[in-house]
């Protein structure tokens, strides 16, 4: 043992590098880790297998070189034994996420360090909004907004553990994934990454995808990252862009679906915005990094920086920032020693970044369960594109259906025009194809490469085959002759097109490549044409009197063409619902009242930037708490489609609403219960949204969702449905409270609250409650 303490205790050798030296231990911590080496010390704390919920299990032999390889320990108890043990230098390697890759590499982009101690895991990120990007042989899942529609919080799991393994078997673990966006703006580029523009439904959906990620009971331990915290609402000059805004509008819009999701689920890291809030950087915002996420929420993971987004050393150090993305550059071991000199940082700071770091790492099971030494070629599973498809069908938004064009009813020897580029992977003169709106774009390209990817034309000739009927195509290049393929065919089917995606956002609300006269020119040519929707936001839609019907289809993944078939044949009554609301027209959103508010302005007033200047572009976000659906009810606004609209094949009917609350401030609780009734001819599911709200004394603009419940139901079926509020949802979610400015905390307002149920937020089924307190002592603060 005497040899073993020495070993871990020595200072007269360090070597040659002032970065190899071991650091100072810290009393009793020093003399426990020779003692956990040699199994003297077993203490007794949850393991980490039973922190990380995998319950109980016989811990593997813990090398005497590496006590932190002792699972009986806590996932801090471990750091801590493995920080002790680091060199200054080796310390730093946590600081950044490039130098964990390969645990024995000692160069990175130029800048040296020394190899990591034995033990450690090799730690690949790899980026994640849709699906895993890894190259070749993993599935193509449609857009994060396409999942928002089908409010399923188990489909959002299952799509999360099904990234987590592919990600795992492609010898990445950390996903950075999931995205959060509160949708400022219909135009912000990366609309389809995000889930929607409420917090309630983003935060669950995105808790929902971290548990599936993380969810290792396979094995698998990969980590999860929620991102771009915060107010990162614009592609446009986001690296030279501040979000100005109030300190009501950031906790109410902003930060609450990050609150929501931290509040159920428990991500590795958050990745802080290339943006600027109220003129300070994200990933060096003391109060954003600092004051509410780690204090406020107690948040105990890390923050990682989006790739290029750190500006300085000390102040995004000791402003909360804990690792660096991708290679070294502020965060180097030269800028680091030099900062510790200069007293600018502390040892401590260090310490407690790599920390948090090294503690996500364990507790996510990176240690313990290390990636396989050969990438599976191909990880995506049956299972996988099972998940894919439904995900696809229960995304798709019926938007309108007059006279029930749709399910489609063709019978045998009759014809469907299917109009599109986007219908065969044949790209037409612009380049566009189907494999263009299988994912996002990313630099003008797909995040994918979709090699799995059927088509609408393959998936619909197959479906048309067993009715008998005949699938037709055009490239739609030419309308005149699109239209005349359509006059000669019983039912035309548009499919219509928008390309968004990270780097750029959307001049305006059109489809691309002419959809707009190409529609028109086949609706004026069959009255029988329907128009499927292959968009990563709203679209607008001045040709909509003239079709039957209208499809949101979203960017459907690999699974496009069965998923589109489906829904159009009534293989799958749709029951997808809008997470975010389709204006009539650009004019019509909360953003569009000055360019002060969006794209932002210079000094001078312009939203050029002053030639020879690195200016940066000031974004007043004027609308403050009047983002989405309650912009439109708090201004009259009619939008073309509201949010949580999405029609169905049957119909439903809402009433006898109910609310009962739990004591005189409602702080223990609300159940609001309706009877739902399928009043059509056929089984469906209806998503039941339930809306608040709140008194004139709290100052907010329209009602707030807070709950839903999806109901299966056969035809004349009727329910009762329960959405209960209980006292940790209305804590954790603030679902009747308001940031109180002058008190600086949530707080509940006296008066009476209207509640509203129905199939979306334009709800008519009503009645209230009444709170007679007023304050916040009864609630429970984050």
């Amino acid at each position: 043992m005497l040899d073993v303490l020495n070993r871990f205790t020595a200072r007269d050798n360090p070597g040659d590098n002032p970065g190899d030296h071991p650091r100072v231990r810290r009393g009793r911590r020093a003399a426990l880790v020779p003692l956990l080496a040699v199994g003297l010390v077993v203490p007794m704390v949850a393991t980490t297998a039973e922190a990380h919920g995998r319950g109980p299990r016989d811990p593997a032999p813990v090398p005497a070189e590496c006590p932190w390889m002792n699972t009986r320990l806590s996932p801090e108890d471990r750091a801590e034994l493995l920080i002790d043990a680091s060199s200054q230098h080796q310390l730093y390697r946590w600081l950044v996420e490039q130098p964990a890759n390969n645990p024995t590499q000692t160069v990175f982009s130029g800048v040296e360090y020394p190899a990591q101690l034995p033990c450690t895991p090799k730690v690949t990120y790899a980026d994640g909004p849709e699906g895993v990007r890894a190259g070749q042989g993993l599935t193509a899942f449609g857009s994060n907004i396409m999942l928002a529609a089908t409010w399923d919080h188990d489909l959002a799991e299952d799509k999360g553990q099904a990234m987590g393994d592919e990600a795992f078997d492609k010898q990445r673990n950390g996903l950075l994934a999931p995205g959060i966006a509160s949708g400022r703006t219909p135009l912000s580029g990366r609309t389809p990454e995000y889930l929607g523009e409420d917090s309630l439904l983003s935060g669950l959906l995105a808790a929902r995808v971290v548990d599936g990620i993380q969810d290792d009971r396979d094995g698998k331990s990969v980590m999860a990252e929620l991102k771009h915290f915060v107010a990162n609402e614009q592609e446009l000059d986001r690296q030279t862009s501040s979000s100005n805004l109030d300190e009501r509008t950031l906790r109410e819009v902003y930060a609450l679906p990050y609150e929501i999701a931290l509040s159920e689920s428990d991500p590795a890291n958050i990745m802080c915005a290339f943006n600027q809030i109220n003129g300070q950087y994200a990933c060096e915002n003391d109060h954003v990094l600092n004051d509410i996420l780690k204090d406020a929420w107690d948040y105990g993971g890390y923050v990682v920086s989006d790739f290029g987004a750190v500006h300085s050393t000390a102040d995004a150090l000791n402003n909360g920032l804990d690792q660096e993305l991708n290679r070294p550059r502020f965060f180097t071991p030269a800028l680091l020693d030099q900062a510790l000199a200069a007293g600018d940082i502390t040892q401590a700071r260090i310490e407690d970044a790599a920390k948090r770091v090294l503690t996500a790492y364990i507790d996510k099971g990176l240690f313990d369960h290390p990636m396989p030494d050969v990438a599976v070629e191909d990880a995506s599973t049956a299972a996988h594109k099972a998940t894919a498809l439904q995900i696809a069908q229960e995304g798709a938004v019926l938007l309108k259906n007059d006279r029930s064009a749709l399910p489609l009813q063709v019978r045998r020897g009759q014809t469907i025009a299917l109009i599109g580029p986007t219908a065969s992977a044949t790209p037409n003169a612009a380049g566009v194809s189907a494999r263009s709106v299988c994912t996002m774009s990313f630099r003008g390209n797909p995040t994918q490469p979709c090699e799995d990817l059927v088509t609408p034309e393959a998936g619909l000739a197959e479906r048309a085959a067993r009715a008998g009927a005949t699938v037709v195509v055009d490239d739609g290049s030419d309308p005149a002759a699109a239209a005349a393929l359509a006059a000669s065919a019983d039912v035309a089917v548009v499919l219509g097109y928008q390309l968004a995606g990270e780097f750029a956002d959307l001049t305006d609300l059109h489809l691309h490549g002419g959809g707009d006269a190409l529609v028109d020119a086949v609706a004026s040519a069959n009255s029988n044409t329907v128009v499927v929707l292959q968009t990563g936001s709203a679209v607008e839609m001045p040709w909509l009197s003239k079709v039957r019907a209208v499809v949101e289809a979203w960017y459907t993944g690999e699974q496009m063409g069965p998923a589109i078939a489906s829904v159009l044949f009534g293989d799958v009554n749709p029951s997808g619902k809008l997470p975010m609301t389709f204006p009539r027209s650009l004019a019509d959103t909360p953003t569009a009242g000055s360019t002060a508010q969006y794209p932002g302005i210079f000094s001078d007033g312009s939203t050029t930037r002053p030639a020879g200047t690195n200016e940066i572009r000031q974004v007043d976000y004027a609308e403050g708490l009047e983002v989405g659906y309650r912009w439109y009810q708090q201004n009259d606004i009619d939008p073309l489609f509201e949010f949580g609209h999405g029609l169905s094949y049957t119909s439903f009917r809402y009433d006898r609403l109910k609310v009962v609350t739990k004591g005189a401030d409602a702080a223990n609780g609300v159940s609001i219960r309706f009877q739902l009734t399928n009043t059509g001819r056929r089984t469906g599911t209806e998503t039941a949204q339930a809306y608040v709200t709140l008194p004139a004394a709290a100052d907010e603009p329209g009602s707030r969702l807070v709950g839903w419940e999806k109901v299966t139901l056969k035809p004349g079926q009727s329910r009762w449905v329960t959405i209960s509020l209980s006292r940790s949802d209305l804590a954790d979610h603030h679902l009747l409270q308001y940031w109180d400015t002058d008190d600086e905390g949530w707080t509940t307002a006296a008066g009476r609250y209207d509640v509203a149920v129905g199939g979306s937020s334009d709800t008519s089924v009503g009645t209230s409650f009444t709170v007679r307190t007023h304050g916040h002592g009864h609630w429970h603060h984050r």
